[in-house]
């Protein structure tokens, strides 16, 4: 006797060695042999043979016409072998009926299982959308092969373009077209974004790293909703100066100047402006919440991403010609000592007499024509007294740095700047220390540090920049942290420092501009006028929202100098480069800030420069190989003093991408602030976590 039966889902026939009660010990055909339960058998027949009975019935079930069937079925609950005797016209023979319950079983669109052997016929407009659907994916699934047969071609399929980028990002993973492309990747071992690049979705490798950060932090887009724009205060008192800013040619968002007045023949009055933005904007209102939600201006090398509208910033930039409003520090200073005499702040339109552009001056201004009084060009006695006072500035500052335990500061390190047209890119090399970036710096941490002590004074909270005595190892305590009260800043020297120098850029300024206004117009009521009193739980939110938006915009601009330096090497066709050795594998570019790891490289003293073989590049996963070809210089001490601003002994110092590595700031990294020339260059050095003048004060000239 053999067995037609039900095991596990599947469909079973074998032959009946014994009986025991309710429980049947059968061979199967492969020979197998199964403990079958009573309840499981659905027929038991003599013939034909067990493997026989399932290849026919298999077959006899793909003939079966399920239309009529289910038509044959009606709409009452049934067995198997009802419906078969309907169907066949006859008691169905052994091989009819397996087949029957084979058909019935894969239809489960046309009829619902209802227990062992019983079915029940679907009802009509439940078939009717299952058949829909069933047809639906059949044309999808041919839809789809065209899709991947397009796609193996490295041809884009028409109906990919109009979504864009959405297919590498944030795609529908349930999509015929997001399935299609990772058939096709699978096919070509290709990545999807290698996919898209080369069938065109993707137009470059720029393309993907812009749209991948603006999808991530701008997914509703980088343009600015409908706003109502301030309109300039008419009452402020006219300053009696004739101010000038020092930027690069590329500067939009002119948030400082100077102003330089005498008193008598040893006495002079320097006046640091910056824009007022605040007094305009006010907190909560709409133009607060889009500068709230983008924390900051966004730069990466030919292009930025402004925090405020342009409209707005027009109206408070400090452009040449116009009066605009300005939170001013006016700085009291005796010539002959150098000595601070007496500061005062002040809310006033400030006339703006010139704009210094970095590009026309920075071959003039340098220290030796200083020192000997040479070369022409605007404001050159302003510059001449400003150039002596900052550097009896920087030695008080690296004075007080040295009595906190720090190493003296080193200023020889060479910055680069970004300028891209037309897809071009230049990168210009530009020591840090120059004349004007000193002065820039210098001013500005000056005024970040009274205005710091200012609120301080006046018992109400800031945002200030905090280094050195924190709790665990060194490096723990010298990391740079934003706190709400006034501490500290032991890598610039300063007993505070309160970010407040670039309200037109930097949402942190604007909110300790409020704050600094509050002290100026109320004084000792300061506190109750205060937008933000002490413990503030929305200071403490913006804080942690800007360390985070922060943190973003300099990873990405990060990838964006460096995928610009991968555009130079090709650029300029070059597979033979210098460079210096950091630390162990890890080497810089001489002539671009592209940094290198070279595993197994022999070990070659920091500060040393040796050629490379540059073998392959890319710019979509930023990596570079490269191969050591010889030494070219021994290390002297003026190298070594380069490389140890580019410190590495941090591991975190160097971001790993691939096979190689690419700088990165560490906690100092996004300090800079006052002296980086460039609109479109927040210099994210490598460095030690110690942080710098110029990495404390390098971007509020931008």
């Amino acid at each position: 006797m053999n067995l037609f039966f039900e095991e596990s889902g599947d469909f079973k026939a074998g032959t009946v060695l014994s009986q025991a009660g309710e429980a049947y010990q059968v061979e199967l055909a492969s020979g197998k042999r199964s403990k079958v339960k009573a309840k499981d058998v659905l027929l038991q027949f003599t013939s034909p043979d067990a493997a026989t009975l399932l290849e026919q019935a298999k077959a006899q079930a793909s003939e079966i016409d399920l239309e009529f069937l289910w038509e044959v079925a009606g709409q009452e609950e049934f067995g198997f072998a009802e419906l078969g005797a309907e169907y066949f016209g006859h008691a169905p023979q052994a091989t009819e009926a397996a087949s029957l319950i084979l058909a019935l079983h894969n239809a489960p669109f046309y009829f619902y299982r209802k227990g062992r052997g019983r079915y029940k016929a679907a009802p009509e407009t439940a078939l009717k959308a299952a058949l829909a659907g069933i047809e639906k994916k059949k044309q999808q699934a041919i839809v789809q092969a065209a899709y991947v047969e397009e796609l193996k071609q490295l041809r884009l399929p028409e109906q990919f373009k109009a979504l864009g980028l959405q297919l590498l990002f944030k795609p529908d993973k349930n999509s015929i077209e997001y399935k299609a492309m990772v058939e096709a990747c699978s096919a070509l071992q290709m990545n999807p974004a290698r996919l898209m690049l080369a069938t065109g979705g993707l137009p470059n490798a720029k393309q993907f790293h812009l749209s991948k950060f603006l999808l991530e932090n701008f997914p509703k887009g980088v343009g600015f909703p409908a706003t109502d724009l301030p309109v300039l205060p008419e009452n402020l008192p006219v300053a009696d100066v004739q101010a000038f800013s020092i930027d690069d040619v590329t500067t939009t968002e002119i948030d400082d100047a100077f102003s330089i007045t005498t008193i008598d023949e040893n006495t002079v009055k320097v006046g640091i402006h910056i824009a007022a933005p605040a007094l305009g904007i006010r907190p909560g209102d709409a133009l607060d919440q889009i500068a709230r939600h983008r924390m900051s201006t966004v730069y990466m090398p030919g292009d930025k991403i402004t925090m405020l509208p342009d409209a707005l910033v027009d109206i408070y930039t400090l452009g040449e010609g116009q009066t605009r409003p300005a939170v001013s520090l006016y700085v009291t200073l005796n010539t002959q000592e150098w000595q601070i005499l007496a500061t005062e702040t002040k809310i006033e339109a400030v006339p703006m007499s010139a704009n210094l552009r970095h590009n026309d001056l920075d071959a003039l201004v340098t220290e030796e024509n200083l020192a000997n009084d040479a070369g022409e060009y605007p404001h050159k006695a302003d510059l001449a007294l400003l150039w002596k006072w900052v550097q009896v500035l920087e030695a008080g500052r690296m004075a007080k740095r040295e009595s906190f335990g720090l190493k003296p500061e080193q200023t020889n390190r060479v910055d680069f700047n970004f300028y891209v047209e037309d897809d071009v890119v230049s990168i210009v090399r530009r020591k840090r220390g120059a004349p004007l970036d000193k002065i820039v710096a210098e001013l500005m941490i000056l005024a970040n540090s009274t205005w710091g002590k200012l609120l301080h004074d006046h018992g109400i909270p800031g945002i200030y920049r905090a280094q050195g005595g924190g709790s665990g190892g060194w490096a723990a305590k010298m990391q740079v942290r934003m706190v709400t009260h006034a501490a500290p800043h032991q890598g610039l020297g300063v007993d505070q420092y309160a970010w407040s120098t670039s309200p037109l850029r930097r949402y942190t300024d604007l909110v300790n501009q409020w704050q600094i206004i509050a002290c100026v117009q109320h004084g000792v009521t300061a506190a109750l006028a205060a937008p933000f009193k002490p413990k503030d739980a929305d200071l403490f939110a913006i804080v942690s929202s800007f360390d985070a938006a922060y943190a973003a915009y300099g990873d990405f601009q990060t990838n964006m100098e460096r995928y610009w330096c991968l555009r130079w090497l090709a650029q300029e066709g070059l597979r033979q480069v210098d460079a210096v050795v950091l630390k162990d594998e890890v080497l810089r570019l001489l002539e671009i800030p592209l940094i290198i790891r070279l595993p197994g490289m022999p070990q070659i003293a920091r500060g040393a420069q040796v050629r490379l073989e540059i073998l392959r590049w890319d710019e979509l996963d930023l990596s570079i190989e490269a191969r050591l070809l010889e030494m070219l210089t021994t290390v002297t001490d003026e190298d070594l003093e380069d490389v140890a601003e580019e410190d590495l002994e941090d591991a975190g110092a160097v971001i790993d991408v691939g096979a190689t590595e690419t700088g990165t700031e560490t906690e100092v990294g996004l300090e800079a602030e006052e002296t980086n020339p460039s609109d479109v260059d927040i210099e994210l050095q490598v460095s030690s976590s110690v942080a710098t003048v110029e990495d404390e004060a390098n971007t509020s000239s931008n």
